[in-house]
């Protein structure tokens, strides 16, 4: 199946739905395209987008189906952040995909670990060797799980990164994050929600917390959200607020 790619703007965004033909793969090049390639051109990695500090250029989020998790480089300008890692092994993929962005690991200047759990950190470390003024954060209750090579700064509600809002979203883990980009209306979930067969809570067999996970849940309905990007299940790219207030009615 060809790559779904969209731009992210005021109220779109750029997502690879597409699986990479390099098999399991975070981020992988062939779904998201390469720098060159006219269909992903211009985007919020083109220097007419920047602004002086980036915060408030468009976003550019690229995603590859791994099967089973999905990692993300946000691109703002000519700057990027990682969400996650992906499991052991996934540093080249995203190499690949800041490739496609036109884009190195010099300009990663942020990695934001949602929670955790190693499907999600498991290459923190050769993510963090390759991109070496890349600045790791995670929620605080989560970091003495996190081995990382420099250390992580702790963010929550209230912080900002890349432009990127930070909620605090406990439950599935104590310190589980996710980001909001108000440019775009995109809620970068993390596994605060599940996308796999219709929008639902993290199977409860994997939360520390459940009654804490459904609360996080029940907190992100105040955010004015369109779309949702998920570490497991496809996104959500149109209706996700109404979608999610469906969802708490049934917790």
């Amino acid at each position: 199946m060809d790559p779904k790619i969209y731009r992210l703007s005021r109220r779109t965004f750029l997502t690879d739905l597409g699986k990479g033909v390099l098999g399991v793969a975070l981020l992988g090049t062939a779904a998201c395209g390469r720098s060159d390639d006219p269909t992903v051109a211009p985007t919020a990695a083109t220097p007419e987008n920047a602004t002086d500090d980036g915060a408030s250029a468009e976003l550019a989020i690229r995603r590859v189906d791994l099967g089973f998790v999905s990692a993300y480089v946000l691109v703002r300008g000519n700057e990027a952040a990682v969400v996650d890692t992906g499991e052991r092994g996934s540093a080249p993929e995203i190499d690949n995909a800041l490739d496609a962005a036109g884009l190195g690991w010099p300009e990663v200047k942020h990695l934001i670990l949602t929670h955790a759990h190693p499907d999600h950190i498991g290459s923190v470390e050769a993510v963090l060797g390759n991109a070496a003024t890349a600045t790791p954060y995670a929620g605080a209750e989560d970091i003495a799980e996190i081995s990382a090579p420099r250390e992580v700064a702790p963010v929550g509600d209230g912080d900002d990164v890349f432009g990127m809002q930070v909620i605090s979203t406990p439950g599935h883990t104590p310190g589980h994050i996710s980001i909001f980009d108000p440019v775009g209306s995109v809620l970068v979930a993390g596994d605060a929600l599940f996308n796999q067969e219709g929008l639902s809570r993290p199977p409860e067999r994997f939360n520390a917390d459940q009654a804490q996970t459904d609360e996080s849940i029940r907190k992100l309905t105040s955010i004015d959200m369109d779309r949702i990007v998920f570490g497991h299940g496809d996104p959500i790219d149109e209706g996700a607020a109404e979608a999610l207030n469906r969802l708490v009615v049934s917790l």
